[in-house]
């Protein structure tokens, strides 16, 4: 009864959804986590691009899995990432899929989402698809300097992901890089802003956590 009641006040009011992209490494889920901190509890959902990686193949040994190329669009489940939404947008609740890059597939358990009153998607191609660009109501484009973005992403994928720098570099050089430019980067233009230097802008952040929570404000007021 708590969730249906949570459910109805939000389809009661225009909720706000709020797209973040930026290449690997750039610091949008540093920017993402330093709004989100501020922000009222229980108001912003989190819908990690990452968690919607396809499903692998039954019977693929994991040395074949971890060749995945997660920089190109085919990667992703667009349909399911675009249907969640849409349900949330539609006040309805969804079973996020919950990704394992150490398995390089989805795992069995989802976390569980209901709708708020504000929506971010954040991944690297979350100004990708048309269709999702126009779900959002603010888009933004998280730049970062190409060798800051290395540095990032030997830290993470050494650390997080057991991979080795030698590896971390060769991927870069041959995957990463070259999917950036071709796939990445051009959706800066489908961005209403644009925070260069990633997690490092303070005054970026500060600028954005305001706006968003003058939103909610703003929504708080509409509700009867």
């Amino acid at each position: 009864m708590q969730e249906a009641g949570h459910v109805n006040l939000i389809s009661r009011t225009k909720m706000f959804i709020i797209g973040i992209a930026g290449g690997t490494g750039s610091g949008k889920t540093t920017v993402v986590k330093k709004i989100m901190e501020e922000l009222p509890e229980g108001k912003v959902s989190l819908i990690p691009q990452d968690s919607y990686y396809k499903k692998a193949e039954p019977g693929v040994p994991l040395e074949e899995l971890r060749k995945k190329n997660f920089d190109h669009p085919d990667a992703f489940d667009w349909d399911l990432l675009f249907k969640h939404i849409k349900d949330l947008k539609e006040g309805k609740a969804i079973e996020q899929p919950v990704y394992s890059y150490l398995v390089c597939d989805r795992l069995t358990e989802t976390v569980h989402v209901v709708p708020t009153q504000v929506i971010i998607i954040e991944g690297l191609m979350a100004l990708y698809r048309k269709e999702l660009r126009d779900l959002m109501d603010l888009r933004i484009y998280v730049d970062a300097d190409p060798d800051d973005r290395l540095l990032r992403v030997i830290e993470r994928d050494v650390v997080e992901r057991g991979r080795t720098a030698r590896m971390v570099m060769s991927r870069y050089e041959k995957v990463l890089k070259p999917m950036h430019r071709e796939f990445i980067e051009p959706t800066k233009q489908f961005a209403d802003v644009i925070v260069p230097q990633g997690g490092e802008n303070h005054r970026a952040i500060h600028l954005l956590r305001s706006s968003i929570e003058k939103m909610i404000r703003e929504k708080e007021g509409v509700i009867e």
